[in-house]
């Protein structure tokens, strides 16, 4: 069979271990390509797998692209004969690649929900405002379309699913859990891109509880959570992509998500965010200048991608689930381990950007081969879980469960 061509749009710190991955795994895939607004970037993401010494037999062609401009996508896409496109740029881009591939039939991934530039926190479920709407259209095309398969969204998802599917007849809350134990011995710095990190934090936090949405604001409800390898780490109730697919799917569950942060970070958001800085709201300034403060903000603070070469610790991602099996109440604990030391070493990303860049390669892989090729749009956990995570555990993202027989790989 025709092993497919390859095009992944981006060129960030999460588009660079995606890049080196696809590299890693090249038997698996056609021509491969990249595209960028900045052409520059995505080139020095090919220097980068040159000087790993994976480069060889392998051309990775680069591409000048804003993929706001769905008709040169278009264009890109037919002419360099892309079957699959991996999604790693802004969740801004979203919409526009979707609509590409379902006039291509080019099959789709991406690792986060869409969103609109002068919008933060729209009306839950999150993914019915824009790319579920797309759903008949991806079916009526055959075009297989992926979304959120990144680590969260997406490895979480599946843990999900493989929860449902090996250890419990009924799950009754999933609880996700992510704490970066990490530092990169800036000041204050986000691990993704700032202006796409903050927009998280600064609208309501919702979860899926009691058959409904809850609201709540940020740092408000937080709890310790003991976890393998980190320790404990307080971690907060915040609002996130996976809780609006996953509440569909397991709507008679309770689904959360908590993330960690310590007092510095708060301290430091909670002063921004009163001045009015993380505003997605242009202002002018006295001199008669339009600016959005949010993107100042992301203008004076450290590219993430800059992090990773003095990043140490690791990092703990995964679900707490609970139900029931054989009548009897039950729990386990999916997660996954990464060292930021590691990541580097291995891709020049710290260990944020591997954990995201790493699952959108598996899925390609797992289109390519044909076991997730399912010719309609998906979430993660709509599909079988077991060829994700052991295809993930080969390429460098081992998952690990806590359940009645202790602690062991999955």
């Amino acid at each position: 069979m025709e092993k497919p061509n390859v095009l992944i749009i981006g060129a960030g710190g999460v588009a660079q271990v995606t890049a080196h991955k696809v590299a890693q795994w090249s038997a698996e895939f056609g021509d491969v390509h990249m595209a960028s607004r900045t052409r520059d970037k995505a080139d020095a993401i090919v220097d980068s797998i040159r000087d790993k010494g994976r480069a060889q037999g392998l051309t990775i062609t680069t591409h000048a692209l804003d993929a706001t401009d769905t008709d040169a996508l278009i264009g890109l896409i037919r002419q360099i004969g892309a079957r699959i496109v991996i999604n790693v740029g802004s969740p801004f881009i979203n919409m526009s690649v979707l609509a590409a591939c379902i006039d291509t039939g080019a099959a789709y991934i991406d690792t986060a929900i869409h969103e609109e530039p002068d919008k933060i926190c729209e009306t839950p479920p999150w993914y019915a405002n824009h790319e579920w709407k797309r759903r008949e259209a991806c079916e009526r095309a055959g075009v297989t379309a992926i979304l959120g398969a990144g680590f969260d969204p997406g490895v979480v998802n599946a843990y999900a699913r493989l929860a449902e599917d090996e250890y419990f007849d009924e799950i009754t809350s999933i609880d996700i859990v992510d704490i970066n134990a990490g530092s990169h011995g800036r000041y204050f710095a986000t691990n993704f891109d700032p202006e796409i990190n903050f927009r998280e934090f600064t609208g309501t936090v919702y979860s899926w509880q009691d058959g409904a949405w809850q609201e709540n604001r940020m740092f408000e409800v937080g709890r310790q959570w003991d976890l393998p390898v980190v320790g404990t780490q307080t971690a907060y109730l915040s609002g996130h992509d996976e809780i609006h697919s996953l509440s569909a799917r397991y709507s008679q569950a309770d689904v959360r998500f908590w993330m960690g942060f310590g007092p510095h970070y708060i301290n430091v958001f909670t002063v921004l965010k009163s001045l009015g800085l993380l505003s997605e709201h242009p202002v002018t300034t006295a001199e008669g200048q339009s600016v959005v403060p949010l993107k100042v903000v992301k203008a004076v603070l450290p590219d993430p991608a800059s992090l990773a070469a003095d990043y140490t610790g690791k990092t703990c991602i995964g679900d707490l689930v609970k139900g029931t099996r054989d009548g009897q109440p039950a729990e386990v604990f999916i997660y996954n381990v990464a060292d930021h030391r590691d990541a580097f070493d291995e891709v020049g990303s710290q260990g944020i950007s591997y954990t995201a860049g790493v699952p959108p390669v598996a899925a390609a892989i797992l289109i390519a081969r044909g076991t997730w090729d399912v010719k309609r749009m998906v979430n993660v956990e709509d599909l079988p879980a077991r060829p994700f995570l052991d295809l993930l555990g080969e390429m460098g993202l081992p998952s690990r469960v806590i359940d009645a027989r202790g602690d062991h790989p999955i």
